[in-house]
């Protein structure tokens, strides 16, 4: 007797779920058993705060001839030496 009163109320559970899922429009879950499908993430939009002085980046410094020159020369010696190797 007990048994089947556990049995029924079971059962009285899964068809109040499924009626539930049905007429929340969740009929996938009810149909095919899948769960919730995960919202993709979206990042809230960010107020940025006015600028009222906006600074110029600074200038990046310009190479001299010297610089390149030494550097095409350790250039021209590691390309030797690894043909070398």
């Amino acid at each position: 007797m007990i048994f089947e009163l556990i049995v029924s109320g079971v059962i009285l559970l899964a068809v109040g779920y499924w009626a539930t899922m049905f007429v929340m429009g969740r009929r996938d879950d009810v149909l095919h058993g899948k769960f919730v499908a995960e919202e993709p993430d979206t990042e809230p939009v960010r107020v940025m705060p006015q600028v009222t002085r906006v600074r110029p980046a600074p200038a990046a410094p310009q190479p001299n001839k010297d610089s390149l020159q030494a550097l095409l020369t350790v250039i021209k010696r590691d390309l030797n030496d690894a043909a070398r190797s």
